[in-house]
Formats: C-alpha cells, sequence, structure tokens
C-alpha cells in the first residue's frame, strides 16, 4: 500500500512538474509572441501554441540545440546536432521567422485576409489545411493547448468581439470496394466464370461493361 502512494505522489510530482515547464515555458515566450501579433496580426495564442505543440514546450530536442520551436526545416549549420531542422541564433529568431513563412508563402500568406488576429481556431485550421501539418487532429491538438492554457487571454480582445461559432471536422473514411476481380485465364469463357462465382453471365457483363461475352488472357473480370 505504502509503495502505491508513493508511486502516485511520484506520478502527480512529474504531471504537475510537466505543468509548470509549460506555464514557465508561456511567461518567457509571451511577449515576443504579443509584439508579433501586434506588428503582424497573427494571435499571439497561436504563436504560442503552435510553438509549444512543435517544441514540448521547449523541451523537444531540435528546440534545445537548435533554438527550433516550430519545427521548420532548413539549414542547419549546429555542430552539436545534425538534423534536417533549421537552426536559429535564438528563440526569438525562431518566432519571428515562423510569422515570416505565414506571411510570405503560399498559401500561408492568404490567411491573413481569411482571418482576424483574434480568431485562433481559423488560424489553427487554416494552417493546418494549408499544409504546415499532415496529421489530421494538428488543428484540434493546437486549438485544445490555447483553451487548456487560456492562451487567448493573450490576444487583447475587445470586449465586446464576437467569436466565430466552427462545426467539428467530420472525417469519412473511404469505403472500400466490394468488387473482386478475376483474372481470365486460356480456355476460359464467361459461362464458366459466372458458374465458378456464383452469379450470371448477363450481370458480369453489366458489372463489367460489356457487349459481348468474347474474353482475352489477362483480362480483368468484376464479379
Amino acid at each position: 500500500m505504502k509503495n502505491i502512494f508513493t508511486f502516485c505522489l511520484l506520478l502527480l510530482s512529474v504531471i504537475t512538474t510537466k505543468a509548470q515547464d509549460t506555464e514557465d515555458y508561456i511567461a518567457e515566450h509571451v511577449e515576443v509572441a504579443q509584439e508579433l501579433m501586434r506588428d503582424h496580426k497573427i494571435p499571439a495564442s497561436i504563436i504560442l501554441a503552435v510553438a509549444i505543440h512543435e517544441s514540448a514546450a521547449g523541451n523537444s530536442r531540435i528546440a534545445q540545440h537548435l533554438n527550433n520551436h516550430f519545427g521548420v526545416k532548413g539549414p542547419n549549420n549546429n555542430a552539436d546536432i545534425r538534423s534536417a531542422y533549421r537552426d536559429y541564433e535564438s528563440d526569438e529568431e525562431s518566432y519571428n521567422h515562423f510569422v515570416e513563412l505565414m506571411e510570405t508563402r503560399a498559401p500561408f500568406n492568404g490567411l491573413f485576409g481569411k482571418y482576424d488576429q483574434y480568431d485562433y481556431k481559423g488560424w489553427a485550421r487554416g494552417i493546418q489545411r494549408s499544409g504546415y501539418a499532415q496529421s489530421r487532429t494538428w488543428a484540434s491538438q493546437v486549438i485544445a493547448m490555447v483553451d487548456k492554457y487560456d492562451l487567448y487571454q493573450y490576444d487583447e480582445r475587445p470586449e465586446d468581439y464576437v467569436a466565430p461559432v466552427y462545426k467539428a471536422p467530420v472525417y469519412h473514411r473511404k469505403k472500400r470496394s466490394t468488387s473482386r476481380i478475376y483474372i481470365v485465364k486460356a480456355g476460359d469463357n464467361l459461362g464458366a466464370i459466372a458458374k465458378k462465382k456464383g452469379t450470371t453471365v448477363k450481370t458480369l457483363m453489366k458489372k463489367n461493361g460489356m457487349k459481348r461475352a468474347n474474353l482475352k488472357p489477362g483480362q480483368r473480370i468484376k464479379f
């Protein structure tokens, strides 16, 4: 019982430390995020949330060694770590470069005319749709980060601001084709194939768009 209690305390300590690390990260970088928001009209909450998500609140290897907080790939002249990710002189340079990418690269630059500087949900989904991340849940994870740490409080929203309402995205799995394929062999005929597959010649011809029952070796027949 004592061992279980000790384990629970240790687990709680780890969780609390991680939360404190994220809070410390926010406190350390909120000013640069807000300054970029005021100058470039991209929500500070989005800048912070993307940085937290991509750098594990500054704990990732590329954040620690390359000052790369946004998972941006590019030239790396760092002697300590070989990586496809770009290295920066400072955290602030990484933050500035992220916003620069949003402003200068299509289709990201189209987001500035579509979303205002307070619409963090629109920005998150727009950045994902523009190809920033391959994961379908990336935007949802970034939005959850904003909500968890109340990052929208740094967006300096007007008191009368009404946030747009977005429907949650719905992903549909592709339906697998129910058709099966038979490869015609020498000597085959449509009647024999139909009998073997438990169907009729008429059904096979209709399903395969055939006007005649003639077959040739290698032909693919749906059944």
